[in-house]
């Protein structure tokens, strides 16, 4: 017997492979392109954000301290801080150009306190600018 060469390659499997590679792109890149696959939320009486409130609290340059809003001193913010669940979630707002021990101060109190969900907000810097948000060096 002769062998004979292939004369030809069959492409089918080849393109049945390249479809369901298509398909599976096309599929995950709309999830990716909106960030999120689409949900209808259940509706409730409340949100989570107002069942629980979170506590502010602000410590100027001169170290004032703030609870969301109003100015209390070292001893009324413990007193207030007593009255909350150790759950409540803690937002420090510090001046930069305090000194570090009034914040550590309000931290060690939380700390000792045990309030364990407590954050502190920073301001972004545009990276490449060189310079401080306040356009000091």
């Amino acid at each position: 017997m002769d062998e004979q060469e292939f004369a030809q390659l069959n492409v089918i499997p080849l393109v049945d492979v390249m479809l369901v590679l298509l398909t599976i792109v096309l599929t995950t890149s709309t999830f990716i392109a909106r960030g999120v696959i689409p949900v209808d939320l259940p509706r409730a009486s409340r949100t989570h954000a107002e069942a629980q409130q979170k506590l502010t609290i602000a410590l100027d340059r001169t170290g004032t301290a703030f609870v969301n809003g109003l100015p209390v001193s070292q001893l009324a913010l413990a007193q207030r801080l007593e009255s909350l669940p150790r759950s409540t979630p803690v937002l420090i707002r510090s001046d930069r150009e305090l000194r570090l021990q009034g914040f550590i101060d309000v931290l060690d109190l939380l700390k000792g306190m045990g309030f364990g969900q407590v954050s502190v907000q920073t301001e972004t810097v545009q990276p490449g600018s060189g310079a401080s948000p306040s356009g000091k060096p």
